[in-house]
C-alpha cells in the first residue's frame, strides 16, 4: 500500500531470467534495467507468493552473480564483485512474511505494510509516533498520556511505553513482534514497547490485524505486527531533528546515528537514537484548564541501542543475532487538592525504565529448499517507579513501585517443500520451543501488594501451504488457487491446554482479483497481574460509583484486583477480503476486507466506568444493596489492601452498597468491523503521485452472561470509536518529496450520566516537505532537509466533564492535547 510497502502476488515458473524481471516490472510499475549481456543465458527459480520489487528481484537473482542497486525508483541489475558472487546462495532469498511460518508463502489475510521511507514521509520520527496513527490500532491501553480517569480496563501509562493495540482489545491482545520473535513485555498490560527500537534500524512494519495464535501462540487474538530491521545497510546516517507545539508548553529534539556494513559473508547495522521531550500542563490548553496542575502528556527521556549482525558460518549455516536496549525517564503529576494548586499538595511519580533483549539463531539450509532454524530470545524490561507524596515542599510519603518483566524462549523450526501439486509445490513448516515470563510487581519490603509470579509454556505447531491451481493451468475462472492450514498445540501448567487451528484460502478467478478468507480459533492466556494482583477495597461517597437517592454520608465499596481461578480468554475469528489490482488501472490497489471476532471467556474489568456501578441496571449481578455493617466490615476486614477516599472516619453503617470488580471470564464479546486499504501510483509532471487510504470501522459488544444485556464497549468516551481513517497525497520529483495526510478519528458517546453527551472527533492535516542533496558535491553530498506541521490547522479535543481535580478533561485515548507541531530536521549520510 501507498503509505504502505506496495508488495504484489507473483507465481512465476521457472525461465529464462530476463522474463522473469519483465514480470516484476510490468505488476509492481517499477523500472528495472538490466543489460541484456548480464542476463543473457540466465534462468531464474520458480517465484511464488507476496513481495515487493525488491524482495522479487533478490529471489530472482540468488546465486546468479548478479545484484540490484536502487537508484531513486528504479532498480538496475549489476554485477557482483568476485569475491560477494562466490559468498551469495540462496539464502539471500530468505524472505521473510508476516501472517505465516512459511517462507515467501501467500497469506490469506489482508498485511499493512509502512517502510522506514513512507514512515519519514509522513513526519513521523519514531515507531511511537507510527503506532498512533495505525486506523487499525486504539489509543488506549499503554501508552504515555493516558488519564487517570481513564480506567486501567481500557488505557495505563506504565513507564511512557507506547504499544500497539489493534482493534481496541487491549495491547496484550496484539502480539508485537522483533525480526519474527517476541520480546519481554513491558509494564503490568504485557505490551511491548516500540518505542524502544530507533526508527534509523527498522526496514518496515507488518500487520496482520487477523488472529494468528494458530501461528505464533497467546497474545494474537486481535492479530500480529513484526517489527523488522533493516539488513545488509551499508553506510552511515545521523540525523538530527526538533520540534515544538505553536500553542506553547510541548517541544521535543532527536539526535541518531545508524551504522552499517557488509562483507562477503554476512553483515551488520548498528542504530543509537536519543530522543527528549518536555511535558504539557493542564494548564496550557484551554480544553483542560479546568483541572490546573495536571501533566496531560508526561515528559520523556530516552537513549535506545539496536545491534543485528548475521554472518554465514559454512556454506549452509549462517548465526544471526539481534541486541537491543532501551533506558527511558518520565514522569506523571498531578496536585492533590481541589483547587488544583501544586503548592499546596502534589503528587509526583517519576520513573525509569530499561529494557534488553538478545536473540541469536542459527539457521542450517538443506537440500530441497529445506532449512532448519534453532533460535531463542532472552529479555527483560525494568519499570522503576516512585509516588512521591507533597504538602507543600515537604515529602510526606514516598512508595517505590517497580514492575520487572523476564521473559526466555527457545525454538527449533524448519520449513521447506513437501511434494509436488499441479499448481506448484506444497510446503509445511513445523515447530516446537519453549517459553517461561514471569513479573515481579514489587512495592517495597514486605507490602501486601507485592507480586512475584512466573508462567511457563510448551508449543509444537504445523502450518501447511497448498497452491492448487496456478496461471499456467490455464483453468477458466480459476486463475490461482491456494489453501493454507495451521494448528498449533500450547501447554499451559497449571493454567489449561489448548489446541489453535487456522484455515485460509486465496481465490483468483483473474489475475487483477484475488478473493481472500480465514477462519480461525484464538486464545490468550490471562497475564500475570490479572490472575495474582492483591485485591483491594476502596470505600467511596455513594454518588461517585452512581449513585442516587441515598442520605447524606451513605457511602459504598468497591473490590477490585486479581482472580487466580481466571482461564484463557478463546475466540473464533474470521476473515474475508477482496484485492483489486486492475492491469488496465498500473500502480493501483483497492482491498476491501470484513472481519469477526466471537469472545467466549474474555477477561475483563467488568465495570468500566465505575461511575455507572449504581445506576446501569447491566451491573446488578456485581452488586450487594444494604450489606448491612456487620459484612461491610468483614469485607474491610478481609481486604490485604483498604483505601478511604473519604477523608473521614470509616463507617461500616453507611455503606449501602458492595461492588464486586474483581477481574473475571465475561460471557462474551463479539467484535466486527471493516478495512478498507486503497492506493495509487502513477507519473504526474517529473515525478510520482501516490494516493493512500487506510480507513478502519469497528463495532465491539459486550455480555457479562446469560439474560445480562448487551452493552457497547466502541463508540463509547475511553473507547475505540467507530470511525478511523488517514488519506494522503505524496509527490517525488527528484531531490524532493511532499506529503500530505488527513487522520480522521470519529467522535464518541459520553454516556457516563443519564443524559448521553456527544463528544466530537478530529481531522488533523499533516505536512511534510523532504529535499535530498542528492546530486551535490563537497559538504552538502548527502544531506537531507526535512520539515513538518503537523496537525497544521490546530485541531483540538472535545472538553469533556471530570469528576476529580487529577482527571484528564477530554478522551486522552483518542485524542492528542498537543496541538499544531512544527519540526525541522537534518540528516547526513556516507
Amino acid at each position: 500500500m501507498a503509505g504502505q510497502v506496495e508488495r504484489n502476488t507473483y507465481h512465476l515458473p521457472a525461465q529464462p531470467l530476463a522474463a522473469s524481471l519483465r514480470a516484476v516490472a510490468i505488476a509492481s510499475g517499477r523500472s528495472i534495467a538490466a543489460p541484456a549481456d548480464l542476463v543473457r543465458d540466465k534462468r531464474a527459480p520458480p517465484l511464488d507468493g507476496d513481495f515487493s520489487a525488491e524482495e522479487a528481484v533478490a529471489a530472482l537473482l540468488a546465486g546468479s552473480g548478479l545484484r540490484q542497486r536502487a537508484i531513486g525508483s528504479s532498480l538496475v541489475i549489476e554485477r557482483m564483485p568476485v569475491a560477494q558472487a562466490a559468498a551469495s546462495g540462496p539464502t539471500d532469498a530468505d524472505i521473510v512474511v508476516t501472517g505465516s511460518r512459511i517462507r515467501g508463502a501467500p497469506v490469506a489475510s489482508p498485511v499493512i505494510r509502512l517502510d522506514q521511507e513512507t514512515m519519514r514521509d509522513a513526519g513521523q520520527t519514531s515507531l511511537a509516533d507510527v503506532a498512533r496513527s495505525i486506523p487499525q490500532s486504539f489509543g488506549g491501553g499503554q501508552n504515555p498520556g493516558v488519564g487517570a480517569n481513564v480506567g486501567s480496563a481500557n488505557g495505563i501509562n506504565v513507564g511512557g511505553a507506547a504499544t500497539i493495540n489493534l482493534r481496541g482489545l487491549g495491547s496484550d491482545a496484539t502480539l508485537t513482534l522483533l525480526n519474527g520473535h517476541r520480546l519481554a513485555y513491558n509494564g503490568s498490560r504485557q505490551g511491548i514497547d516500540v518505542s524502544a527500537i530507533p526508527l534509523g534500524a527498522v526496514d518496515r512494519l507488518e500487520i496482520v490485524a487477523d488472529g494468528a495464535s494458530a501461528l505464533y501462540g497467546s497474545d494474537a487474538v486481535a492479530g500480529v505486527a513484526n517489527i523488522i530491521l533493516r539488513r545488509d545497510y551499508d553506510g552511515v546516517r545521523v540525523e538530527a531533528e526538533g520540534g515544538l507545539a505553536t500553542e506553547g508548553g510541548y517541544s521535543r529534539q532527536r539526535y541518531g546515528l545508524t551504522a552499517g556494513t557488509r562483507w562477503q559473508s554476512g553483515g551488520i547495522i548498528a542504530s543509537y537514537e536519543f530522543a527528549r521531550s518536555t511535558d504539557l500542563l493542564s494548564d496550557e490548553r484551554s480544553f483542560a484548564r479546568t483541572r490546573p496542575g495536571v501533566i496531560i502528556f508526561p515528559p520523556l527521556e530516552r537513549h535506545a541501542i539496536v545491534l543485528s549482525g548475521h554472518q554465514a558460518l559454512t556454506d549452509t549455516l549462517t548465526f544471526e543475532a539481534d541486541l537491543l536496549f532501551n533506558r527511558r525517564k518520565t514522569e506523571i503529576g498531578f496536585p492533590d487538592n481541589p483547587a488544583g494548586d501544586l503548592s499546596v499538595s502534589r503528587t509526583e511519580q517519576p520513573s525509569t525504565s530499561r529494557s534488553f533483549a538478545v536473540a541469536p539463531a542459527l539457521k542450517l539450509d538443506l537440500a530441497g529448499s529445506w532449512r532448519i532454524a534453532l533460535s531463542g530470545v532472552y529479555g527483560n524490561e525494568r519499570v522503576f517507579s516512585r509516588a512521591n507524596n507533597f504538602v507543600g515542599q515537604a515529602l510526606i510519603r514516598s512508595t517505590p513501585l517497580c514492575y520487572c518483566n523476564d521473559g526466555k524462549s527457545a525454538e527449533l523450526a524448519a520449513d521447506g517443500n513437501l511434494f509436488a501439486l499441479p499448481g506448484g509445490m506444497a510446503r509445511i513448516a513445523i515447530g516446537a520451543g519453549y517459553r517461561t515470563n514471569a513479573l515481579n510487581a514489587d512495592r517495597g519490603p514486605g507490602n501486601v501488594a507485592n507480586v512475584r509470579r512466573s508462567q511457563d509454556s510448551y508449543y509444537g505447531y504445523g502450518e501447511l501451504s497448498l497452491p492448487l491451481v496456478s496461471p499456467d493451468m490455464e483453468i477458466p475462472a480459476i486463475e490461482r488457487l491456494n489453501l493454507s492450514a495451521a494448528l498449533r498445540y500450547e501447554r499451559y501448567p497449571g493454567v489449561d491446554d489448548v489446541a489453535t487451528p487456522k484455515i485460509g484460502l486465496i481465490y483468483a478467478p483473474a489475475s487483477w482479483i484475488d478473493l481472500k478468507a480465514s477462519w480461525g480459533r484464538s486464545f490468550r492466556a490471562p497475564t500475570l497481574l490479572q490472575q495474582y494482583q492483591v485485591p483491594a477495597v476502596i470505600l467511596y461517597p455513594v454518588r461517585t460509583l452512581g449513585g442516587s437517592g441515598y442520605a447524606a454520608g451513605a457511602t459504598a465499596l468497591i473490590i477490585s484486583g486479581g482472580n487466580p481461578a481466571l482461564q484463557p480468554e478463546r475466540a473464533s475469528t474470521w476473515s474475508a477480503s477482496i484485492d483489486l489490482h486492475p492491469a488496465a488501472l498500473e500502480g493501483a490497489r483497492l482491498q476491501l476486507g470484513y472481519f469477526r471476532i466471537r469472545y467466549s471467556d474474555r477477561i475483563v474489568t467488568p465495570i468500566s466506568p465505575t461511575a455507572q456501578s449504581l445506576s446501569n441496571p447491566a451491573y446488578a449481578g456485581l452488586v450487594t444493596l444494604d450489606p448491612g455493617s456487620a459484612a461491610a466490615a468483614a469485607v474491610i476486614a478481609s481486604s490485604p489492601q483498604f483505601i478511604n477516599s473519604l477523608g473521614t472516619a470509616v463507617n461500616p453503617a453507611t455503606v449501602v452498597a458492595i461492588v464486586d470488580n474483581r477481574n473475571r471470564n465475561a460471557g462474551r464479546q463479539s467484535i466486527h468491523g471493516v478495512d478498507i486499504l486503497a492506493d495509487y501510483r502513477f507519473r504526474l509532471g517529473d515525478g510520482e503521485l501516490t494516493a493512500m487510504l487506510n480507513a478502519s470501522y469497528l463495532h465491539i459488544d459486550q455480555q457479562l452472561g446469560a439474560g445480562q444485556p448487551v452493552l457497547a464497549r466502541s463508540g463509547l468516551l475511553f473507547t475505540p470509536p467507530d470511525w478511523r481513517g488517514r488519506a494522503g497525497l505524496t509527490w517525488t520529483g527528484g531531490p524532493l518529496t511532499l506529503n500530505g495526510t488527513v487522520s480522521y478519528i470519529d467522535g464518541v458517546d459520553d454516556s457516563r450520566t443519564a443524559s448521553t453527551v456527544r463528544v466530537h472527533g478530529m481531522t488533523t492535516l499533516d505536512l511534510t516537505a523532504r529535499y535530498r542533496f542528492e546530486r551535490a558535491s563537497g559538504p552538502l553530498r548527502g544531506v537531507e532537509l526535512t520539515l513538518s506541521a503537523l496537525n497544521a490547522f490546530d485541531d483540538r479535543p472535545a472538553a469533556i466533564a471530570s469528576n476529580s481535580y487529577i482527571d484528564s478533561t477530554y478522551d486522552s485515548t483518542n485524542y492528542s492535547p498537543l496541538g499544531r507541531v512544527i519540526s525541522f530536521g537534518i540528516a547526513k549520510s556516507w
